[in-house]
């Protein structure tokens, strides 16, 4: 298990960099575009749909959404933008209900359990931001240097991944706490805790290195929120999955599972990064 896990994370490493950095900009919203449908293949599963040309039909309709923003915004990738601020803030109003519904498990599924029509809005929330914003950061200061853009979503994920993995390893030596028994029983408070000095010792490191354009107040800020960030954004799915009672939201993935059990805390972070982005980094 271990070993295929390995073995898939190289080769997702590989594609990763390949997609940011040899691929132009628009081939890259495209492999967004297809990550994205995969995604709501396995989020139609979550919402409880079960017939195939039905989760065939969520997928599809998915994907006019997102090619519909592609095509609008076929010009228009200034990360300042009214469209972006809008995005990241749909998306940050959708995760603060994600928090209250995660806190309030098991009471809060009476809402939405009994719907699959409000968990496919869940999923809109999630994905349709994410794909918008993430295509937004590829072209980040792009006329100055092409591969800006590149090394900044690299940045997010490279994060993304040292939180989730030092989170799970630390857990798995110190954990002793249950951080969210009802919805994720393996996550612990410790390996939480030590995910978040693991985060701020790397972003020090670039800090000082002036990889991140941050101020030490903001720096700081930023490390801490991005922790919860990932927290959430792994939380909420787990307890989507927890609610229909399955471990993987698919098995694409061999040794991680789906899409979305890759991208579930990147869904979280990246609308919280754009923020820091944009109006955030103004504040300090």
């Amino acid at each position: 298990m271990l070993k295929d896990r390995f073995i898939t994370a190289c080769i997702l490493v590989v594609f990763t960099v390949i997609a940011l950095f040899l691929l132009s900009p628009l081939n890259f919203e495209f492999i967004m575009l297809a990550v994205c449908i995969l995604a709501a293949w396995e989020w139609s599963k979550l919402s409880g749909i079960v017939l195939f040309y039905q989760r065939i039909l969520v997928a599809l309709s998915f994907g006019v959404i997102l090619l519909l923003i592609f095509v609008f915004n076929l010009h228009e990738h200034n990360i300042n933008s009214l469209m972006t601020a809008s995005f990241i803030w749909i998306s940050l109003s959708w995760w603060i209900i994600a928090l209250f519904l995660v806190l309030t498990y098991p009471v809060s599924s009476l809402f939405w359990k009994y719907s699959y029509l409000i968990r496919i809005l869940f999923g809109i929330l999630t994905l349709v931001p994410f794909f918008y914003i993430l295509s937004v950061f590829r072209y980040f200061n792009y006329d100055k240097d092409k591969f800006a853009g590149s090394w900044c979503i690299l940045f997010i994920i490279f994060l993304t991944c040292c939180i989730d993995s030092s989170a799970y390893f630390f857990g798995k030596m110190f954990g002793k706490h249950k951080l969210a028994p009802i919805i994720s029983p393996n996550k612990t408070w410790e390996g939480f805790l030590f995910s978040v000095i693991f985060v701020f010792l790397i972003d020090f490191l670039l800090f000082n290195l002036n990889i991140i354009n941050f101020s030490k107040k903001s720096f700081i800020v930023f490390t801490v929120i991005i922790a919860f960030a990932a927290l959430l954004g792994d939380l909420t799915e787990s307890m989507l999955k927890r609610e229909i009672g399955i471990k993987d939201s698919s098995n694409i993935i061999p040794g991680h599972g789906g899409i979305l059990d890759r991208i579930d805390s990147l869904t979280t972070v990246v609308p919280i990064f754009g923020l820091f982005m944009t109006t955030a980094i103004q504040w300090f």
